[in-house]
């Protein structure tokens, strides 16, 4: 491809967005293409330095805004070190949470002004949008089981996962409302199906845009 595709997963905690990338990658390499997979926060070297101390809870005290501050310093890095020269080569970057996730977890529940938030967003993203975003929507009490499950007795709950039902419910809604807002770059995935129904629903939806996408390159490509 002469220019790559920049897909974002987002979703609630325990929505199985870290397994269905994984599954993704591999069917997309065994079709020969150039596939990224990347997180956040982290997903390059400066950006993994801040993920601990966002996910352990360091910078709660701080509250929401220093919060946001640290999520757009790593996710710039993450986006100039890491998905902008592998979307530029031509790869399929598959990122596990992107912007969205700020809007929704220190845009609305944490209660952060929308004119700050976008002004943050416009600085860390650089103009990387992504050219597709599948949301997971899963019921909160589900995911949270589910995202309890996965973690084990060993490990307690990040500083996402630990706080109150009714929060991850807003959240839930929050993403909603964005798939909504934004339907030319959004798809909801129906999340609480068991995982191989929705590898199914995710592979239909990616190859389909790729597909769309691909015949359009060659025709700007051709020789004139």
């Amino acid at each position: 491809m002469a220019r790559g595709f920049f897909i974002t997963f987002e979703g609630g905690e325990g929505a199985g967005k870290s397994t269905q990338i994984e599954r993704l990658a591999k069917k997309m390499r065994a079709k020969k293409y150039d596939v990224l997979v990347t997180r956040e926060p982290g997903g390059s070297p400066g950006a993994e330095a801040v993920r601990h101390v966002l996910l352990s809870g360091a910078a709660e005290p701080f509250g929401p805004k220093m919060e946001a501050l640290l999520f757009a310093a790593a996710r710039s890095d993450h986006v100039e070190q890491v998905i902008r020269p592998a979307v530029e080569r031509g790869s399929v970057v598959l990122c596990d949470r992107f912007m969205d996730s700020s809007r929704v977890y220190q845009g609305v529940t944490g209660g952060l002004d929308p004119a700050f938030m976008d002004a943050l967003e416009k600085v860390a993203i650089n103009g990387m949008v992504p050219d597709m975003t599948l949301i997971f929507d899963i019921d909160p009490a589900e995911g949270l089981r589910r995202a309890t499950a996965r973690r084990g007795s060993s490990d307690g709950p990040d500083r996402f996962e630990k706080e109150t039902l009714a929060i991850h419910q807003r959240r839930r809604e929050a993403f909603l409302a964005i798939a909504a807002a934004e339907p030319e770059r959004c798809v909801v995935v129906d999340a609480s199906a068991d995982l191989d129904t929705v590898e199914d629903v995710v592979t239909a939806i990616v190859f389909a845009a790729l597909e769309r996408m691909m015949p359009a390159q060659r025709r700007q490509a051709a020789p004139v």
